[in-house]
């Protein structure tokens, strides 16, 4: 369920990614002259920065025209941009696989962020640069290893330091459901980590490229075999091979003479023979394939120079100086550190998704490394797609339930959901319900009735119900942890007692009691002295319960005396001006009020305006004549 405008956004979003993708993946395999692990790099991170990556294949990569990747593709800040896609892929996958284990295993962030950073670094370092670049480089897997680990090193630290705080900022900011794998909101914030994550490590990636300690993009062509040779050799590359050996390697559909006039007499003979031998396939250029052979020996000694042992690898010797890539190293890890702890100065970085995953926390209000869990889930909006109940627009709350006997005990079934309940035409809140109603029932018993109030939770927490102001046993007065274990989501829990007293109280919830009797969780409980005498009487009565909501870009927070929590509506038995009640009476006729402070965030002065009235009871205890007093 779509329930914020982001959702949109990323729907939207991850469709542009996807077709992105689509797109990427069909023309490298179609049309583009590239090794395998390059085509899947480029794959991998259009899935995850959307449109950007697409951006970065169409002006870095994609081949113009037939024949033109190797001149396309020179430029250093081309082989750059392959060097980082090709870090990021490796990288990011780790680090996104790793997220969403340590999510579901309920590790804090900052372990999270740890575990993140090894699994990218190993996935990187031993599938993406020395497993699949293996045939590319010669030598074996772990020479291979040793050889990519500090240019792994270097451009991972960069990538991470981009990373972590945008996913510790994103991911523990207002609208944690991005610390939630199933969620939309998850993804988004991965593929803006990975897009920062890029932007970070591209300038040492050039460096890397340049120096040649890493490769940059490469091209491979299919070419006429020598006997007992492949048929396909890779060119290009890294700016080492642009500059030695590869740099004639334009692809352009020129005549073979032009390149061959440059050539000496006896390596203009060895290609010319070379290139009577490799006749053109049908549907190939005849002038590239002559090019390609026309450059053939001059390629063949640059390889054996450049790789040294073994023919095709595309092995480097680096310029770059000790103090250089020491100097690099360093500062890749001081941006890591920052990247990595300066989060934890303004974010609770102990907590977990299980902890607070999910929780949308309201517009101002101040969240700081000190914020507990549970204060944050307290504040928390209710989810939309919890609500099990649309309450008709003009239903009322407070009806009085009518209570079952069984054995002489006045027996009360009440059922805390999740409804959707309206407090003005065209304005809804998600709301905590007892029976589908806010506020819950009204139970009006006699004094001396023996009650069973059966409780049944359907809420996504536990919950109680405490009797405000009732003298019942311990074990029935219903403080969570307190005097009794919480009412956990499915279960039912009978209260039961006999009533001493007489008089206007309520019920209410008594688990996470800011929270939930903000979004509704009480009732009023009128108890009638069993000598009819004792009553206060009238010709009509009315209950007034009070509440406050906050209700903010379509979500319902509990309202807080606090910045950020502070409510917009206020309610007057679950409904909010012009939508509240109207009592009717005659001239001469006497009422009854009772009110009900039942709101949790201020105190409301409340008197009946335009003319003054007597109180004559207060928190249940009928004053003496001589006691009350006018208003």
């Amino acid at each position: 369920m779509l329930i914020q405008p982001i959702d949109y956004f990323l729907v939207a979003w991850f469709a542009i990614a996807a077709a992105s993708t689509l797109y990427v993946g069909f023309d490298q395999y179609r049309n583009n002259p590239e090794p395998v692990v390059m085509k899947w790099g480029f794959i991998l991170v259009t899935l995850y920065m959307g449109p950007l990556g697409l951006l970065l294949y169409v002006l870095a990569d994609k081949e113009p025209r037939p024949g033109e990747h190797e001149d396309f593709t020179k430029p250093l800040w081309k082989q750059g941009v392959g060097s980082t896609i090709h870090c990021v892929a490796g990288d990011a996958t780790g680090i996104i696989l790793a997220a969403v284990i340590t999510a579901a295993l309920g590790l804090p962030m900052w372990l999270d962020l740890i575990v993140e950073y090894l699994a990218g670094f190993a996935f990187g370092l031993f599938i993406f640069q020395s497993l699949f670049m293996k045939s590319m480089m010669g030598g074996t897997y772990w020479e291979n290893v040793r050889k990519s680990f500090l240019p792994e090193f270097i451009s991972m630290n960069f990538m991470m330091a981009g990373m972590a705080p945008v996913m510790s900022f994103l991911m523990m900011g207002r609208d944690m459901r991005a610390m939630e794998p199933p969620e939309l909101l998850f993804w988004g914030v991965m593929s803006i980590g990975v897009i920062a994550g890029f932007a970070l490590a591209y300038p040492a990636n050039v460096w890397l490229v340049a120096r040649k300690l890493k490769h940059g993009l490469m091209t491979v062509r299919p070419q006429a075999a020598e006997p007992g040779q492949e048929t396909k050799q890779p060119h290009g590359g890294a700016s080492d091979m642009a500059e030695e050996g590869h740099a004639g390697h334009t692809g352009k559909t020129a005549p073979a003479k032009a390149p061959m006039k440059a050539k000496a007499p006896s390596q203009a003979k060895a290609s010319a023979s070379h290139a009577a031998q490799a006749q053109p396939a049908k549907g190939q250029h005849e002038g590239m394939e002559m090019h390609h052979a026309g450059n053939h020996a001059q390629q063949g000694h640059d390889m054996a120079s450049h790789a040294g042992k073994k023919s095709g690898g595309h092995q480097m010797e680096t310029d770059a100086t000790t103090p250089q890539i020491a100097a690099l190293g360093v500062v890749s890890l001081i941006a890591l550190a920052i990247g990595m702890m300066a989060p934890a100065n303004w974010l609770n970085l102990t907590l977990s998704a299980r902890d607070v995953g999910g929780a949308i926390m309201p517009p101002g209000m101040i969240m700081d490394r000190d914020t507990p869990a549970a204060a944050m889930r307290d504040m928390a909006a209710v989810d939309p797609r919890l609500v099990s109940f649309k309450a008709d627009p003009a239903a009322r709350g407070g009806t009085v339930l009518e209570p079952r006997i069984e054995n002489g005990v006045k027996v009360f079934d009440l059922e805390a959901s999740v409804i959707r309940w309206s407090i003005l035409p065209g304005v809804t809140v998600e709301a905590f319900a007892y029976n589908k109603q806010v506020p819950g029932p009204t139970l009006r018993v006699t004094q001396g009735d023996r009650v069973r109030i059966n409780v049944t939770n359907r809420l996504p927490e536990s919950t109680t119900v405490h009797w405000h102001g009732l003298d019942v046993p311990n074990a029935m007065d219903g403080p969570a942890h307190v005097t009794q274990r919480p009412i956990e989501p499915g279960e039912t829990f009978s209260y039961e007692y006999t009533v001493e007293q007489s008089g206007t109280y309520f019920y209410h919830t008594h688990d996470h009691v800011d929270r939930q009797q903000a979004l509704g969780l009480y009732g009023a409980l009128i108890i009638d002295p069993k000598n009819p005498a004792d009553a206060i009487t009238a010709d009509l009565e009315y209950t007034v319960q009070l509440q406050e909501w906050l209700k903010r870009e379509g979500l319902t927070f509990p309202s807080m005396p606090m910045d950020g929590g502070f409510p917009n509506f206020f309610t007057i038995n679950g409904k909010s001006y012009p939508a509240t009640d109207t009592i009717k009476m005659k001239v001469g006729q006497l009422l009854k009020i009772r009110f009900v402070g039942s709101n949790t965030t201020a105190i409301h002065p409340m008197h009946i305006h335009g003319g003054p009235f007597e109180v004559a009871a207060i928190d249940g205890a009928t004053l003496p004549q001589s006691a009350r007093y006018m208003v």
